[in-house]
C-alpha cells in the first residue's frame, strides 16, 4: 500500500485533476486501470494520489495527539496531587461527549478543506486517551528504583519525566499508535464523506467514497475501489498492532 501510495502516481500518464469527458465512466481497462468517474479523470491516479492525502494525515493526527497525551499524562501521573486531579477530571469531563461531535464542530468553526485544519481538529480531540494511559503507566514506574536514584541525585521533575519515565512507556504507546491509525483513517474518510474533509480537485479515500457514493448503482467500481483501499489498510495497520503487542509484551511470548 505504502510502495503504490508513493509510486502509483507515476505509473501512468494521467494525473489526479485533468478531466477528459470523452471517456467519462468507463470501466477499468488496459488504458484506465481503475477505470474513470465523472469527469473523465483518471481513477488509479485519483486514487493512489489520496491515499497519500489520507495517510498524511492519519499518521500525523496520530503522533502529535500522542505526543501531547504522554506529555500530560506524564506530568498528571508524576506530580500527583492536586495537578494530578485537576487534568484527570478536565479530562474525564471532555471524554463524556463523543470525539467524532467535537471534530465536526471543529472542523465547522476552522473550515475545512485542508490537510492542516483536519490534523488540528483530530489533534485537540485525540490526546486525552493517550494522556490517561500514560498517566497509569507512569504510576507504575515512578516508585522504581531507577526514578527514585535520579531523585536522589537530584534531578529536575522535568527531566525525570522526559529521559526515565516516558522512554519507558514507549513500547505499549507504539502499539497503541499503530493500533490507533485505522480510527483516524476512518473519521478522515467519514469528514470527507460528510464534506467537511479535503475539498476538489485534491483527492482523499473519503472524498472518493462520497462521489462514487451517488452513482453507485450505476457505476460501483467507483465506490468499490476505495473502500477496499480504506478497509486493507485498516486491516494491515490492526495486523501490525498486533505483532507490535506479541512482540513487546513478555507476558504474550512463547
Amino acid at each position: 500500500m505504502i510502495f503504490f501510495v508513493l509510486f502509483g502516481p507515476m505509473m501512468t500518464k494521467f494525473d489526479y485533476y485533468s478531466n477528459d469527458y470523452s471517456c467519462s465512466n468507463q470501466g477499468p481497462n488496459a488504458v484506465h486501470w481503475f477505470g474513470t468517474d465523472n469527469l473523465g479523470r483518471d481513477l488509479w491516479t485519483r486514487v493512489w494520489a489520496g491515499g497519500r492525502v489520507s495517510l498524511i494525515i492519519a499518521i500525523l493526527a496520530t503522533l502529535i495527539p500522542e505526543i501531547i497525551g504522554m506529555a500530560v499524562g506524564g506530568i498528571s501521573g508524576y506530580l500527583g496531587g492536586w495537578a494530578d486531579t485537576v487534568i484527570m477530571r478536565t479530562i474525564d469531563v471532555l471524554m463524556g461527549i463523543p470525539s467524532l461531535i467535537y471534530m465536526i464542530l471543529l472542523m465547522v468553526v476552522m473550515g475545512s478543506g485542508n490537510i492542516a485544519t483536519l490534523v488540528i481538529a483530530m489533534s485537540i480531540t485525540g490526546w486525552m486517551g493517550a494522556a490517561r494511559s500514560t498517566r497509569g503507566l507512569v504510576l507504575q514506574l515512578k516508585t522504581r528504583e531507577f526514578v527514585v536514584a535520579s531523585e536522589t541525585l537530584g534531578a529536575s521533575s522535568g527531566w525525570i519525566i522526559a529521559r526515565r519515565l516516558i522512554p519507558n512507556t514507549l513500547g505499549i504507546r507504539v502499539v497503541s499508535i499503530t493500533m490507533s491509525l485505522p480510527s483516524v483513517i476512518f473519521y478522515e474518510a467519514f469528514l470527507s464523506y460528510i464534506g467537511l474533509g479535503v475539498t476538489p480537485p485534491q483527492p482523499s479515500w473519503g472524498q472518493l467514497i462520497k462521489a462514487a457514493g451517488e452513482t453507485f448503482r450505476y457505476y460501483p467500481y467507483q465506490f468499490i475501489i476505495p473502500c477496499l483501499c480504506v478497509s486493507i489498510t485498516m486491516l494491515c495497520f490492526n495486523l501490525i498492532g498486533d505483532g507490535l503487542r506479541d512482540a513487546l509484551d513478555p507476558k504474550l511470548r512463547a
